[in-house]
């Protein structure tokens, strides 16, 4: 099998109008069993639906596979195999919070955004990958900014792995990752994967030790520096967690998420200052996709007896979320408190 460079190519998200959203969100949606608009009257049901594109590979190359991922706060993960029209379509059921959606090329996240919560309940995203192989005994495989060059059996291996976390057979899709690692002992990304998935089995030791060799390997691979801040913060050693976020914040200063973790990390360490400044460049970073976090800083500002502050928040909150479901309770807090 032979990989083509995969570059992610970012499009803006389409937030799809009436009249033609309704042929486009059924056309997409029917062919994973939904019908979004007999859900719910005038687009009201949460859905969010797009297509993956691949562009650019050669005739004879086998296509990799292509996963795509809706993460909500408190839900299980989903997880849709992109078929050969490259269309996808998730309900959301999340409620307000925002969610997340991860691009994964045969088991290497290429791609990742941020979904609103609020505001047009059915939303279009769209992502072009496109390819191309100049050196075919040589292939090169990226993971956004970060290109890395793999062999075939290394490539198959993690292609096995993503297989088997779909199947959420994830002692399998380790055991595969570590075959991948022992091939190619190089490849921070595959690293980085193992740490992640040891992380989310709570095995914070062998988590440590693969995000400890992607960053030997590649010191500047954010995502590895976020894994290692949120080991930290399970470990519940939240100030070492505050040095992490606040390194991936220099590495990446235009990420919301880090700001968001880092916001929080300050928060679990008792400096409530800096914890709401970290918030706050969260929103400013991502204003829509970060939204409940003026409910984070209202929570906070209650605690320190600053209530007027906490009305701020909410306002500013029910200002893009605007059907919540505690609308009157936050409204009733911003009368009192003035």
């Amino acid at each position: 099998m032979k990989v083509s460079k995969l570059v992610f190519i970012s499009l803006a998200a389409v937030l799809v109008a009436a009249g033609t959203a309704r042929a486009q969100v059924d056309d997409f949606c029917s062919e994973f069993g939904a019908m979004p608009t007999l859900e719910g009257p005038r687009l009201s049901a949460p859905f969010v639906y797009g297509r993956v594109t691949y562009r650019g590979a050669q005739a004879n190359a086998k296509l990799p596979k292509i996963s795509i991922v809706l993460i909500e706060r408190e839900q299980a993960a989903q997880r849709i195999t992109v078929g050969q029209r490259g269309n996808y379509c998730f309900r959301r059921t999340g409620g307000s919070s925002g969610a997340t959606l991860v691009v994964d090329v045969d088991g290497i996240e290429v791609a990742r955004r941020g979904v609103s919560g609020f505001g047009t309940a059915q939303i279009r995203e769209d992502f072009e990958i496109s390819a191309d192989a100049p050196d075919p005994q040589s292939p090169p495989l990226s993971s956004g900014k970060f290109p890395y060059s793999r062999g075939e059996k290394a490539t198959e291996l993690l292609r096995k792995a993503a297989d088997a976390e779909t199947r959420k057979d994830i002692g399998q899709a380790i055991k595969y990752i570590r075959e991948a690692t022992a091939e190619d002992a190089k490849d921070f990304i595959a690293w980085t994967k193992l740490g992640t998935l040891y992380f989310e089995q709570k095995q914070f030791t062998e988590a440590e030790a693969a995000i400890r060799r992607s960053l030997e390997l590649k010191a500047e691979y954010t995502p590895a520096w976020i894994v290692a801040g949120q080991i930290r913060m399970a470990l519940k050693n939240h100030e070492a967690a505050v040095e992490v976020f606040k390194h991936a914040a220099t590495l990446e200063p235009e990420s919301a998420r880090v700001y968001q973790l880092l916001g929080e990390a300050y928060l679990l360490s008792k400096q409530g200052s800096l914890g709401a400044e970290a918030l706050n460049k969260a929103i400013q970073l991502d204003p829509k996709g970060m939204a409940e976090l003026h409910l984070q800083l209202a929570h906070l500002y209650q605690l320190a007896k600053t209530n007027h502050l906490a009305a701020e928040e909410y306002k500013k909150f029910l200002a893009k979320v605007p059907e919540h479901p505690d609308k009157k309770k936050f409204e009733k807090f911003i009368s009192e408190n003035p």
